[in-house]
Formats: C-alpha cells, sequence, structure tokens
C-alpha cells in the first residue's frame, strides 16, 4: 500500500500546481501543455491532484524564495545513499526533502535568496538548484521522516557551491 503523499502547508497554499507526463512534459489540468514561466498555466493543488492527467504533480518556481536542490542519481537500494551524496545529505537542514519519482533523486525543499538555476558536478554526482522559471516533479513521498516545512536553505546552498567541481 502506498503511503499518501505529504506536502508542506506553504506549498499547498500555492496555485503553482500542475500535472507532468510521464517524459516529464509540463502540463495543465486540462491535458494541454502548461509553461513554467505562464501562471495562467497553473492550478491549485486541490485541482492539480483531483485530475488524472498524465502520470503525476509537479511544482513551479517563480522567484518568491521557495528553492529546490535536485540531488540526481543519489540513492541505491534500499534508499542507500551514494558515497558521492552522503556528505550533502549529512548537510541538509530540517526542511521537507522527498524521493523524486525515478525513486534514486532526493528533491530538497526550502527558502532561499537563489534565484536562476544551475547544475553542476560534486564528486561525480550531478546536482541541480533552482529558484525560478523551472516546475520540479513531485512525489510527496518523505524521505527519512523529513520534516513538512521549508527553511532557509542559503547556508546548505553556499555549502554546495563550495563543494562544486566546476
Amino acid at each position: 500500500m502506498n503511503a499518501r503523499p505529504v506536502f508542506p502547508a506553504e506549498l499547498l497554499e500555492l496555485s503553482r500546481w500542475i500535472r507532468r507526463s510521464v517524459d516529464k512534459v509540463p502540463l495543465q489540468v486540462s491535458g494541454r501543455n502548461a509553461s513554467s514561466t505562464a501562471p495562467q498555466t497553473w492550478s491549485s493543488y486541490a485541482a492539480a491532484s483531483s485530475s488524472s492527467v498524465g502520470a503525476g504533480l509537479g511544482f513551479v518556481l517563480n522567484g518568491d524564495g521557495i528553492v529546490c536542490v535536485d540531488l540526481d542519481h543519489c540513492l541505491g537500494e534500499s534508499s542507500v545513499v551514494a558515497d558521492w551524496a552522503r556528505e550533502i545529505v549529512g548537510q541538509i537542514p530540517d526542511t521537507f526533502v522527498e524521493v523524486s519519482p525515478s525513486g534514486d533523486g532526493l528533491h530538497v525543499w526550502g527558502r532561499s535568496s537563489f534565484v536562476g538555476g544551475r547544475r553542476f558536478s560534486v564528486d561525480g554526482g550531478q546536482v541541480e538548484i533552482y529558484g525560478t522559471a523551472r516546475y520540479l516533479t513531485m512525489t510527496g513521498k518523505r524521505f527519512r521522516g523529513s520534516k513538512d516545512r521549508l527553511v532557509d536553505l542559503d547556508g546548505f546552498i553556499e555549502f554546495l557551491l563550495g563543494a562544486c567541481d566546476g
């Protein structure tokens, strides 16, 4: 039996939810394409979660201070953290962290002054940081009992940028 998704109330209150296809194409609840830069294509959580369009949910980042750090392919079998990501995962503040739809990545959600986007390597692993004009797939499957709140990630992002390979 699958656990019910859990999202922070801060995200649930915002009308920045979309649906997504299996191939991660952003979709409106009507089935038309959505855009991470066109608010008229976004919906409330209630509308997006009750829609059967596509394969799942997504949340749009619009530069208001909500950010997401995406750690790609950092989990192995039984959610064992990969060597390259062990120190990073140990530095994650007490914030909302979910397992990505693939089951082998993590999305670290919080607040930050970081805007735009950045993708880089850390010890051979892929890290992405996004704050605007982007959407991320959502599962609501909390990683290791993470909190259902958003906290300040500025220090965590500084740590990541200092650790990047290039």
